[in-house]
């Protein structure tokens, strides 16, 4: 019976260290097979394969992985190393699972909708928390949770992790009283009042009414200038 999984060929390597360059020169992708109980495995997988299976499940997908052809077995992207550059990866670390162990998970939060506190007072939509811990059934792992901002209308209004909607057989690890999303206030710019020249009138009503020393002001700019 099949399972609908992603799949995805790998082979034994020898090399390591500095020489996986090599390797990726040639197209290959360095990468590490460990899981609970097992020994890990040095390997290599085709990098554009790799690439294309990135950009099509998301980070909690379960891959179904061969080794030199052999049965294949539920493995997870635990950690991908990216290039800072170019933003290729590097080297991954594949995670073997236990389809009968739960794992605890990080799981990205995606807004949708509008808030009018954004569309019609202007403000700023903002993320305190981007994912939640969840833990479940490898196969029962959502690949992200969905929430609404349309209850954000002003900006006292908060939604919190309590707000979510979990699927089931998923058990929520984060504290439900951290925000998810909120709506920032738009700063007010507060015009300044010019007083150069009410500054400016004032120094020449004081020099009118003090004239006799007007010539000691005058001698102390000079030599204010003179030490510039």
């Amino acid at each position: 019976m099949s399972t609908a999984r992603p799949t995805l060929a790998a082979e034994h390597r020898e090399i390591t260290g500095k020489a996986v360059k090599r390797l990726r020169a040639a197209g290959r992708l360095p990468a590490v097979v460990y899981g609970h109980g097992v020994a890990s495995a040095s390997v290599t997988v085709d990098a554009h394969d790799f690439d294309q299976l990135r950009r099509h499940t998301g980070p909690n997908a379960l891959v179904d992985l061969s080794i030199d052809g052999a049965k294949p077995a539920p493995v997870l992207m635990h950690a991908v190393q990216i290039h800072p550059v170019n933003r290729r990866p590097l080297h991954v670390d594949l995670f073997l699972v236990r389809m009968t162990e739960e794992l605890t998970v990080d799981v990205p939060l995606v807004a949708v909708g509008e808030s009018l506190a954004v569309t019609q007072l202007n403000g700023t939509l903002l993320h305190p928390n981007e994912t939640v811990k969840v833990r479940a059934l490898p196969d029962r792992l959502p690949q992200s949770i969905e929430f609404s901002v349309e209850s954000l209308v002003d900006f006292e209004t908060s939604i919190y992790v309590r707000d979510l909607a979990i699927p089931e057989e998923v058990t929520l690890l984060t504290d439900g009283d951290e925000i998810v999303a909120r709506v920032q206030q738009p700063r007010i710019e507060v015009e300044e009042v010019p007083v150069v020249e009410e500054e400016a009138a004032e120094g020449e009503a004081a020099a009118e009414g003090a004239a006799p020393e007007g010539g000691a002001a005058g001698e102390s700019t000079t030599a204010e200038d003179g030490e510039g």
